[in-house]
């Protein structure tokens, strides 16, 4: 098959910066190339048009169209005509923001849900933009196939976008052997990791609270935080950092190390050396990050709302509980960080779970067989 993927970000060195969506198409183009399959990636909103080919892949880099009240439309007829000339056997698209609304494409396509901007505004309390609501649902009706990375996400976007839609559910994958050497690593440090972008969502604004509570048990300890800063929307702020430095205390400030944006390597290697990794999220579909801590074995304390507990069991691959609960999240970091037993039962039972469940060659195959059934059912 010729299988497109259309995002408004990919990780790259000419597509640019990425998050979760971004990666999680990433391991999928990679893995869909090594079962035999052709892959494409339409990254539209770039500064420029480029064709390219690296590993495998063609990618081609889509420039939107600047012209007041019309961009949204020529934009969207320049990458539907780019789209159309590349002979694809089926499209994926991704719910967010509904970009591939009133596209008329020549091939099946498949919506994945990653969340959507009504979904991350909702859960959020934040206003929804009708205009974003409007081309989601567009969007959310017209694609053939739907993909949810959760059983979550899929029911919270049908209630949502007030569409009752059939979705299959197909989690995020990644590379295990890309995150596991093998190697046996003595961590002997109380060292806490977050890493991904500071944003409200995510719950870094309760880690302050959560690590004050634990530097108190634990003096030594110390927090290591990773990933983009990013503007606050709710307060206007045009950094999460500096929101979050005056709520530690003096005591725990000083064990803190915020080390801004880092390679895939210099993650690794984070979360090689951590004991322990938090992820207190309000809002998620099924986080790539999550996947990568576990698939590196390692203690997990994240947040117990819905998708979480279709990735891990509470006291089996991770600790669970809700991230404004500061008390009991951050007794539950003490607790790891007091029982290497424990963590290693827990990194140990995560990891199998990767194996089992995550690992980009059991979901590849998945994604393999909603392919071509939505091909066959389209001719």
């Amino acid at each position: 098959m010729h299988i497109g993927f259309l995002t408004p970000e990919y990780p790259g060195t000419k597509t640019g910066q990425s998050g979760g969506l971004g990666t999680s198409i990433y391991n999928l183009a990679h893995a869909l190339v090594k079962s035999g399959h052709g892959v494409s990636v339409f990254v539209y909103g770039q500064s420029g048009d480029e064709y390219f080919e690296e590993s495998g892949i063609r990618f081609y880099r889509i420039r939107n169209i600047r012209l007041k009240g019309l961009s949204w439309w020529l934009s969207r007829r320049k990458v539907e005509n780019v789209i159309r000339a590349a002979n694809l056997d089926i499209l994926e698209v991704p719910d967010w923001t509904g970009f591939s609304a009133w596209m008329n494409i020549n091939c099946p396509v498949v919506m994945r849900l990653n969340g959507s901007d009504t979904y991350f505004c909702t859960i959020e309390n934040r206003p929804t933009k009708w205009w974003n609501r409007l081309q989601e649902k567009t969007a959310y009706r017209q694609a053939d196939k739907i993909i949810a990375v959760s059983d979550y996400t899929g029911k919270k976007t049908n209630e949502l976008l007030g569409v009752s839609r059939s979705y299959t559910v197909i989690p995020n994958s990644i590379d295990t052997s890309a995150f596991y050497t093998g190697r046996s690593i003595s961590v002997d440090k109380p060292i806490i990791l977050y890493f991904g972008t500071l944003i409200r969502k995510k719950g870094v604004l309760d880690i302050p609270a959560i690590f004050n509570r634990v530097v108190s048990q634990i003096p030594d300890a110390q927090l290591v935080l990773a990933g983009t800063d990013a503007r606050d929307i709710q307060t206007g702020n045009p950094s999460t950092w500096a929101l979050i430095k005056p709520l530690f205390t003096e005591e725990a400030f000083a064990r803190v190390d915020y080390l801004g944006k880092k390679t895939y390597a210099e993650i690794h290697a984070l979360i090689e050396q951590a004991q322990v990794c938090i992820f207190p999220s309000y809002a998620e579909a099924l986080p790539v990050s999550w996947l990568e801590a576990m698939a590196m074995g390692k203690a997990i304390v994240a947040s117990d709302i819905g998708w979480a507990k279709e990735m891990m069991t509470h006291e089996k691959e991770a600790l669970l509980c809700y991230p404004a609960h500061h008390d009991v999240f951050a007794k539950q970091i003490i607790r790891l960080l007091n029982d290497s037993d424990l963590r290693n039962r827990l990194g140990t039972q995560a990891r199998k779970r990767i194996g089992q469940q995550f690992d980009n060659l059991v979901v590849v195959n998945q994604n393999i067989e909603l392919y071509r059934n939505a091909i066959h059912e389209y001719r």
